[in-house]
């Protein structure tokens, strides 16, 4: 990937979050008085090297329209699908019409929206670990639990050995082509991805597993809320 290459992020915002049990989607709760979605948002475009990003709303989405978005890159919207991939793909058909050529087609940076706690620093370690990497990479941190596969009554049947498991987050970034034909790889192979590395999986590549820092955790349950907020507070006083 070369590093004169432009990168544009690309956060899926369609869904609801059900577990949080909340009567507004996830994304749209306050952590002190922003949303959670505007404090991800607002630190992807703190980045130099992200020129834009593309959020993928819910075709019924009435929140997006008040936010107030203080935002250093450009911005674009594109339509949510029904899953994660379907709206990743239509951010990325989004990104290609805006793009004049192929030649300038962007590195893409996967984000999820409730991940508002990334570090600027984290990025600067992607962009520079997956600079001579053509597949593209992942952040993820070691595990360092004891795992255990249970079955469906709860009793544990078996240890796993943790050695070489890691716990995959976002961003996850990989050049925009390679992404677009690996998510539409998978739907016609209906092949179910959680994720856009097994989407690059799929496809027989390998993505690069890069460490990042535990504090950019995934907002899913209602406790989350209160140590998103500590993690941003300390991150603020680390920063002054």
């Amino acid at each position: 990937m070369s590093s004169n290459t432009s990168v544009w992020a690309v956060v899926p915002a369609a869904g609801i979050g059900s577990r949080m049990q909340a009567d507004i989607p996830k994304q749209y709760l306050s952590i002190a008085d922003k949303t959670i979605l505007q404090l991800t948002l607002e630190r992807l475009s703190q980045h130099p090297r992200i020129k834009g990003i593309v959020v993928a709303l819910a075709d019924d989405d009435r929140w997006w329209s008040q936010l107030e978005l203080d935002l250093d890159c450009e911005l674009l919207t594109a339509r949510g699908g029904e899953n994660r991939s379907d709206s990743v793909s239509n951010a990325l058909k989004v990104l290609r019409l805006h793009t004049e050529t192929e030649s300038q087609y962007p590195l893409v940076l996967v984000h999820d929206a409730a991940r508002p706690c990334l570090r600027l620093e984290d990025i600067d370690h992607m962009l520079v670990k997956l600079s001579d990497h053509e597949t593209g990479g992942i952040l993820g941190v070691p595990v360092t639990d004891t795992v255990k596969r249970v079955d469906d009554m709860g009793s544990i049947q078996q240890t796993i050995n943790r050695e070489g498991l890691w716990r995959a987050a976002t961003p996850q970034m990989f050049p925009l082509l390679k992404l677009q034909h690996a998510l539409s790889y998978c739907v016609a192979n209906n092949i179910l991805v959680t994720d856009e590395a097994s989407a690059i999986e799929a496809i027989g590549e390998h993505p690069q597993m890069i460490e990042g820092h535990s504090d950019n955790i995934k907002i899913t349950l209602p406790q989350d809320l209160a140590l998103a907020a500590l993690f941003l507070r300390q991150q603020e006083e680390k920063n002054q």
